[in-house]
């Protein structure tokens, strides 16, 4: 299995360089080799909102590390568990949605950062016990290429932000910016100061302890310029939309187009 594009990711999201992406919807075996064409650092792979089983994931992941892009898999929930399913699929990177505390953040450093180690050896080790000297230079060794970022999406992540963002064996932080207005009572009000105000504070407060941060901007209005704002704020995890989106906006923009040209419009 080709390692560099891990090894790329784990270094760059911890840097000041920024990384583009976008969310990957279609398995299609096509899409991959124009993808690779794109321009991309990685892709984003979805299985929370997307109905994909464990063997086209893993499909989905071989392909995409195969052309050179790394393959960020976002899980169905915060679960340890389902991080290791992912990770044995080939993914890179795993995206933890809506994470609220330290003690989440410590059970997936567990799955993503300290692999083999499990059960009791496992919750001691994470508790505070050293580990042999030749294990721990092997479990080192095979986390270091494995990413793990956590989605901040709810008034709650916020507040425990600090806690979050201190656990060691933590990334980045993505930011999921429909939960997160919902969450602060301003629903997909994008422009609304309080929820400008909350994703800044993640970004700059992830970015001063060397973390990676981001959003995913799938909202058509201002998402340049609020991928540029967050990217001027230090932000170097952009998720641009995705394929289906994109596709979607750039068949009703030609269509309509052509059907004003031709008089065609209702």
């Amino acid at each position: 299995m080709n390692s560099s594009p891990a090894k790329f990711l784990a270094q760059r999201l911890r840097s000041a360089d920024r990384l583009y992406g976008t969310l990957i919807v279609s398995p299609s075996p096509h899409w991959v080799p124009v993808v690779a064409t794109l321009g991309l650092d990685f892709v984003f792979i979805d299985t929370e909102h997307i109905p994909l089983d464990r063997e086209k994931l893993a499909w989905m992941c071989q392909a995409y590390r195969a052309v050179g892009l790394p393959p960020i898999v976002r899980i169905t929930s915060p679960d340890p568990y389902e991080a290791c399913v992912a990770l044995d699929g080939g993914a890179v990177g795993i995206v933890a949605p809506y994470v609220e505390t330290a003690e989440h953040v410590r059970a997936l450093v567990g799955a993503v950062k300290k692999r083999p180690l499990k059960g009791r050896t496992l919750e001691a080790h994470l508790a505070g016990e050293p580990l042999e000297p030749d294990l721990n230079t092997y479990v080192e060794n095979r986390a270091a290429p494995r990413t793990l970022i956590v989605n901040i999406e709810s008034a709650p992540a916020l507040a425990a932000l600090d806690e979050i963002l201190a656990v060691d064996g933590l990334d980045g932080v993505l930011i999921g910016p429909h939960d997160l207005s919902c969450s602060l009572g301003v629903p997909e009000n994008y422009e609304h100061p309080t929820f400008l105000a909350a994703c800044d504070t993640i970004i700059a407060k992830a970015r001063a302890r060397g973390l990676g941060a981001g959003a995913h901007v799938t909202y058509q209005a201002n998402r340049i310029a609020h991928e540029e704002r967050w990217a001027r704020l230090g932000a170097n995890l952009i998720v641009h939309a995705a394929d289906i989106i994109l596709f979607a906006e750039g068949i009703r923009r030609d269509v309509g187009d052509l059907k004003a040209r031709l008089s065609d419009c209702a």
